[in-house]
């Protein structure tokens, strides 16, 4: 039996506040598909208190971006850029082009071509996130896509020096100090002076989420994202400090961050409430983890690890932390999740940081039939076809053109028969009717 210590809003209350949301997010983009770069600059001054002439940095400000951070922070970034480039070039080694004769004289295949032109966006208005530069820039560039525009908010009224360093060393053509739904915008519908891209990727607020939502089928995107999401699957093998420390380090992402303890131990869940509340007297981002937990803290006892599992399905967290005596278990058994970290000794900000795995990932559930942000998320697979002799072309033509009868497609069955009166033997071409637009009975 599932038996809830603690809850968090109910959907509905999340539902409404969505959809305010939406309504403002749909009428910044007409407005900037009216007016470019006016109304994104409006937008800028509006929301980020920043402007100036082109959102474009050039490669003196990068420079001097540069000059600002350490040796070390250099070095720091590169590490983890280096990680993150060696696993995504690894999973590229998983996708292989296709050719196959299927049949005599049948060639199929399929070919994995890069999209052209990508948007990154790099969340940093609150904190800046340079890892997400790491995650979508170089992934693109190792997916081999040859345009990559980077868009980043000011931080404190300027370009973030170590998101604008990050940018440049993962391979952005483009970097752009430009946040929220007005770089979403300008990047997917395009500017007087922005080159619309083919697709969008990379986390944001819920503002940056609707606005991607809003314009896929305009352009692709990585994936639906919501809020960072946290689950932290444990039994006693744990301590409830442990299990309090990797809840609040999600939940200090946002107000609206949900992060939840799965236990089959009530002694553990109650450890943990009160370490929750002792670490919340210290943490420094107390203020916003404090309301996310909450408002969206959950804590779930249940009786056996079986039923703990079904649960971990049912929640498709974004993030699943599992420490217990059968972490390897749980990895063998689950389905619905974005990202696993298996053991006391890794956990989600390795994972957002610097082990190399993608932090961009599926929240709200999306996780029940989508994975995260990887190198085949700019891959388009494009197949193709080639017919090699006329026996081939006639006996596949004969088939076609008896399916193209049942479905009624005359134009359809002439494409096939065609090429049966052209490439069969005498005995095939003759077999039945042949006139333009009939549709031949071919054996």
């Amino acid at each position: 039996m599932v038996r809830y210590l603690k809850t968090s809003k109910s959907l509905s209350e999340r539902q409404q506040a969505n959809k305010q949301v939406s309504i403002t997010v749909e009428n910044i983009l007409a407005d900037i598909e009216l007016r470019g770069d006016e109304a994104v600059r409006e937008l800028s001054r509006k929301f980020d208190n920043f402007d100036r002439e082109d959102y474009r940095l050039s490669q003196a400000e990068i420079d001097a971006c540069f000059r600002k951070l350490s040796r070390q922070d250099i070095k720091d970034i590169e590490f983890a850029q280096q990680q993150v480039f060696n696993f995504a070039t690894a999973q590229k080694a998983c996708l292989q082009d296709l050719e196959i004769e299927t049949r005599p004289g049948v060639i199929l295949g399929h070919k994995n071509i890069p999209v052209n032109a990508v948007g990154c966006y790099v969340p940093g208005g609150k904190y800046p996130l340079l890892a997400s530069a790491h995650m979508s820039i170089i992934t693109a560039r190792v997916a081999g896509c040859s345009r990559i525009v980077s868009c980043a908010p000011p931080f404190h009224g300027a370009p973030a020096p170590a998101i604008v360093v990050a940018q440049s060393m993962a391979g952005a053509t483009d970097i752009y100090a430009l946040g929220g739904i007005q770089a979403i915008g300008a990047m997917a519908l395009g500017t007087q002076t922005l080159q619309p891209v083919d697709m969008l990727v990379g986390p944001g607020n819920a503002f940056v989420a609707e606005a991607k939502r809003q314009l896929f089928g305009r352009v692709g995107i990585d994936l639906f994202a919501g809020p960072t999401e946290t689950l932290v699957i444990a039994d006693e093998t744990v301590d409830g400090e442990l299990c309090a420390t990797d809840l609040l380090g999600q939940a200090e992402h946002g107000v609206t961050t949900p992060a939840i303890l799965l236990t089959n131990s009530e002694k553990l869940a109650r450890e943990t409430l009160r370490e929750v509340e002792r670490l919340l007297t210290i943490l420094p981002t107390a203020t916003i983890a404090r309301q996310a937990w909450q408002d969206y803290g959950e804590v779930i006892v249940c009786d056996s690890y079986e039923e703990m599992l079904a649960e971990a399905d049912r929640i498709a967290s974004e993030h699943v932390q599992v420490m217990t005596d059968r972490d390897d278990w749980f990895q063998q058994n689950m389905t619905n999740y974005g990202a696993l970290f298996l053991g006391p000794r890794t956990n989600v900000a390795y994972g957002d940081k610097v082990i190399g795995t993608n932090h961009t990932l599926p929240t709200q559930k999306a996780a029940r039939y989508t994975g995260g942000l990887w190198v085949g998320k700019f891959m388009k697979t494009c197949t193709w076809q080639k017919v090699l002799t006329d026996e081939a072309s006639a006996e596949i033509g004969s088939y076609c053109s008896r399916l193209c009868q049942l479905e009624g497609f005359a134009g359809h069955g002439e494409q096939a028969n065609i090429r049966v009166r052209r490439y069969g033997n005498r005995e095939v071409e003759y077999a039945g009717s042949v006139a333009p637009f009939d549709v031949a009975k071919v054996s």
